[in-house]
């Protein structure tokens, strides 16, 4: 018997989680041996290990705790890499030195995998004065572009990056660039954005009045409050960014007030941290242990609930001690507070079960008491761990219990807070579970409501074909197990027809008793009109809310995966890129073309200095609708060193080609790559690395046959391009498996087939 519960979570286990070799030759035989290698590596610096495996074993057996990916995939590996999702970075300075310093450090923490935030707001502004070199500054956004690139070129070179975060403060100078940027959809698109939005703005946006933007002991403009909402509003409402953090809550309400200032938040918005912070991330999966699901007196085991929570403290606590960092300022940084974010996944589930709508004042209130009683567990076994190891090192009593959060507590657990000390300065957050939900068997994910009751997701055969399986969310899937054909009680909702203000309710909820903070999206629909979605955000800061993070439809994002019947293919022309370039239209097509049994193609010789041997290109061509485009490519040298790259390339470029559509980025990422080892000049121009001038050459090879107008004109820089969808509703492709179904989900655009997220 398999302990998954739908094909999806084995697919997504094997895919990301399951103990390979170098080779691809599966370690971990079974979901068993994975749960297995994570206890014993996290019982591993126990006094007795043995006892704490097994413990351990138990609290990851049927999925009932699930550790963040990072830890799913690395704990136990024996290999190099940190356990810890994501980083806020240093402060950075405002000097050029500074500014690069952190970027190299940026660049070691990404190449670990970690997902990193930042604050620009600490440099300054465009057309200031720079002292000693007779020079006005760029601004912050000039370094974001460098920042962009950097994590471009690590995805490039092929290593597993995180999301980047940037914020700045609603009273920087620049801070209407900031906002503007994301308009541009080729701009910054390894960022996330949010404004960090204090309490004096938002008093001044309600009483409409004025707001100075300043940098220094500088006023460098004044504008009107309200203006500058509407220009954050209308930004999210268009292109789904800049997202809006309330930093003075934060940092009201954080335990460790005493001893830091919070100023960014990893790249979903769960862990508001300071500079160096790393967030460790766990979740208590609620939908398994409902006990009589859909029965009356449905509810938690509460019992069991403060079990797990217990043992699952533990076991993040000990991550602090089993982890790699990147850099030494993160490992003294989680180590003087031991920071965990414990929260949950399968709310929404574990409330269908309990017979609640989700969003209603009733499923609020449910969901206040299950999670204060977590919060409870939580710290009452930090208490614990700290008579048994000792608290953490920054711990005093007064100022920690001072808090605005520690404030709200129980008495009991403040007692025994000041008379033993705590291990962990901090202790619930709720995270993105996209993918870890799928591997649990399809649970609702983190707390948002459940996404779709099913749908079809197509799966690559190894022999080329795909086939339909039915992806069902777990609630739905047990109420037919137990009820067969019955239809689905009244209180089912799910994220296409709930309410934008049930969303905030819930995140309101759920905020009151978690010490961090919440990756929610507030799914709203594309007709919503522009004041009740601005509705939206004053709701989220009303009601207690950290943050607000909204997702609608839009033309630079693209849609949600849709679950509605789809509608019959809108008739076009079609047509590629090439040409005059008037009127030109860009097919997507959701099904690789057809390869004909004959092609015209180009063979291009391209010889690297310092190689002994040339690479030789092949191009073949397809016509389609009158137009030639690349359709395949053959990569082939002498030198067996290139061999292994070579052979991935030419499949990889091929399979993109043979989607249709406009295929332009390949050339723009290949001549985006530099390597570190240096570049050459070939024919007076400078190349940064073997695969930019590859992208040359396919780039040239484009021009050639009129895919292309010219060098460097590709789709994102033409303004008379128009791009034709053939199947709508459809959103975009999943840059990982191709097809239509990414979906915005706890702030990431999430893949509904394959489990691929941006967030990493």
């Amino acid at each position: 018997m398999t302990r998954f519960a739908a094909p999806i979570a084995e697919q997504i286990w094997d895919m990301k989680y399951r103990l390979k070799d170098a080779g691809g030759t599966a370690i971990d035989l079974t979901v068993e041996d994975t749960w297995r290698r994570i206890a014993r590596s996290l019982a591993a610096v126990e006094d007795d290990p043995k006892l704490w495996e097994d413990r351990f074993y138990a609290a990851l057996e049927d999925f009932k705790y699930l550790p963040a990916g990072r830890i799913t995939a690395g704990a136990g590996t024996g290999r190099a890499v940190t356990l810890f999702n994501c980083f806020v970075m240093g402060t950075i300075p405002d000097d050029m030195g500074g500014i690069f310093d952190m970027l190299k450090e940026a660049a070691l923490t990404m190449q670990q995998g970690g997902g990193i935030g930042y604050d620009f707001s600490t440099i300054r502004p465009k057309g200031a004065p720079v002292a000693g070199v007779a020079a006005d500054a760029s601004g912050p956004l000039s370094f974001m572009d460098v920042w962009d690139a950097m994590c471009r070129t690590i995805m490039s070179a092929g290593s597993r990056r995180g999301a980047m975060m940037a914020t700045m403060r609603c009273d920087h100078p620049d801070i209407e660039a900031f906002i503007a940027a994301k308009s541009d959809s080729a701009r910054l698109r390894m960022f996330n954005l949010s404004v960090l939005v204090t309490d004096a703005f938002m008093e001044a946006v309600k009483a409409d009045g004025p707001w100075e933007l300043t940098f220094g002991d500088r006023v460098y403009h004044t504008v009107q409050a309200r203006d500058l909402w509407n220009k954050i509003m209308r930004a999210t409402y268009d292109y789904a960014e800049p997202g809006v953090i309330f930093i003075d809550r934060i940092n009201a309400e954080n335990n460790l007030s005493y001893c830091e200032t919070i100023s960014a938040t990893n790249p979903c918005g769960e862990q508001p941290l300071p500079p160096y912070g790393a967030c460790l991330l766990g979740s208590i999966n609620l939908a398994r242990l409902v006990t009589r699901p859909f029965e009356d007196g449905a509810d938690i085991d509460s019992d069991a609930l403060d079990d797990l929570v217990a043992t699952a403290v533990r076991m993040m606590d000990n991550v602090v001690d089993s982890s790699k960092f990147p850099l030494p300022q993160q490992l003294e940084e989680a180590r003087n507070k031991r920071r965990i974010g414990l929260g949950v996944t399968g709310l929404a589930d574990a409330l269908l079960m309990v017979g609640l709508r989700y969003g209603s004042q009733e499923a609020a209130r449910q969901t206040s008491d299950w999670l204060r009683r977590i919060a409870r567990a939580a710290y009452m076994a930090s208490v614990q761990l700290a008579t048994e190891k000792g608290a953490f090192p920054l711990f005093d009593a007064d100022r920690f219990l001072a808090s605005g959060a520690m404030m709200r507590m129980d008495e009991d657990v403040r007692a025994a807070i000041r008379k033993h000390g705590i291990r962990n300065a901090l202790l619930t957050s709720i995270a993105p579970t996209g993918t870890i939900s799928l591997y649990a068997g399809n649970v609702s994910s983190g707390i948002e409501p459940v996404f779709a009751y099913a749908y079809t997701r197509k799966v690559l055969q190894k022999d080329g074909t795909r086939t339909e399986e039915e992806v069902v969310d777990y609630a739905v899937q047990m109420w037919r197990d137990l009820k067969g054909d019955a239809p689905l009680p009244d209180h089912f909702v799910n994220a296409q027809t709930l309410a934008p203000l049930d969303h905030v309710r819930m995140q309101a909820a759920a905020q009151e008793w978690v010490d961090s903070s919440i990756s929610k999206t507030i799914n709203c629909p594309e007709d919503i009109g522009f004041e009740a979605f601005k509705d939206v955000y004053m709701a989220a800061y009303e009601s207690g809310c950290k943050g607000c993070t909204t997702y609608r439809p839009n033309d630079v994002t693209g849609s949600v995966l849709s679950v509605a019947e789809e509608k019959p293919p809108a008739e076009a022309p079609e047509q590629v890129r090439g040409g005059d370039g008037e009127g030109a239209e860009v097919v997507y097509m959701s099904e690789p073309l057809d390869r004909p049994q004959a092609l015209e193609g180009q063979t291009y010789k391209l010889k690297w200095p310092d190689s002994e041997h040339a690479i030789y290109l092949t191009i073949n061509d397809i016509i389609v609708g009158g137009h030639r485009r690349p359709f395949e490519v053959f990569i082939n040298s002498k030198n067996m060193e290139h061999y292994a790259w070579t052979v991935a390339l030419t499949r990889m470029i091929s399979a993109v080609f043979r989607r249709g559509g406009d295929v332009s980025f390949v050339v723009e990422e290949l001549k985006a790559v530099f390597d570190p080892r240096g570049g050459a000049w070939v024919k007076g121009k400078y190349i940064p690395s073997i695969l930019a001038a590859i992208g040359g050459v396919i780039e040239r090879h484009m021009v050639a046959i009129g895919f292309l107008e010219g060098e460097g004109m590709g789709l994102k820089s033409d303004p008379q391009a128009q791009v034709v969808n053939l199947d709508l509703p459809r959103g975009r492709p999943c840059p990982s498996c191709g097809q239509y179904e990414m979906r915005m989900v706890e702030g990431c655009m999430t893949c509904a087939s394959c489990g691929h997220s941006k967030c990493g």
